[in-house]
């Protein structure tokens, strides 16, 4: 039987990754974004929470960024509804940011109904909280 160590390094060697996607139990369109990184290797545990602003809290969120729901991949921090590519580039890249964020819940993004209607703005979480939000990647 592996250890957690050697299960994280089978699923890297086999190009998946692990991610814990925090939401609240209700929503569906969580479940839905989920199914999205799943179906892009991804290895999702759901998490259903009451308490999603303590999650968000914990890892250093700033309100402004917020998104649906809250998902850890890798050491970073994924809020909202992030297309895949951001994801796997801020994997691959690894910058020194706690993670990335696209606020709200955009029309036609991952996991979401409706057509995109504009580029969707990713932002960096960066380690200072007080910063103004930098773009990370526009999509």
């Amino acid at each position: 039987m592996l250890g957690a160590l050697g299960a994280v390094r089978l699923a890297r060697a086999q190009g998946v990754r692990d991610a814990v996607l925090y939401k609240n139990p209700q929503c569906g369109c969580c479940e839905d974004y989920a199914a999205y990184l799943r179906r892009n290797g991804f290895r999702v545990k759901v998490v259903a929470t009451h308490d999603l602003d303590a999650i968000k809290t914990q890892n250093h969120v700033p309100e402004r960024l917020n998104g649906c729901h809250t998902t850890l991949v890798d050491g970073y921090v994924v809020e909202g509804h992030v297309p895949v590519a951001s994801i796997e580039r801020l994997l691959r890249q690894r910058p020194r940011i706690r993670g990335i964020s696209l606020p709200g819940m955009p029309q036609g993004s991952p996991g979401m109904t409706g057509v995109k209607k504009e580029p969707f703005h990713i932002y960096e979480i960066d380690t200072h909280s007080s910063a103004e939000p930098r773009v990370y990647a526009i999509e």
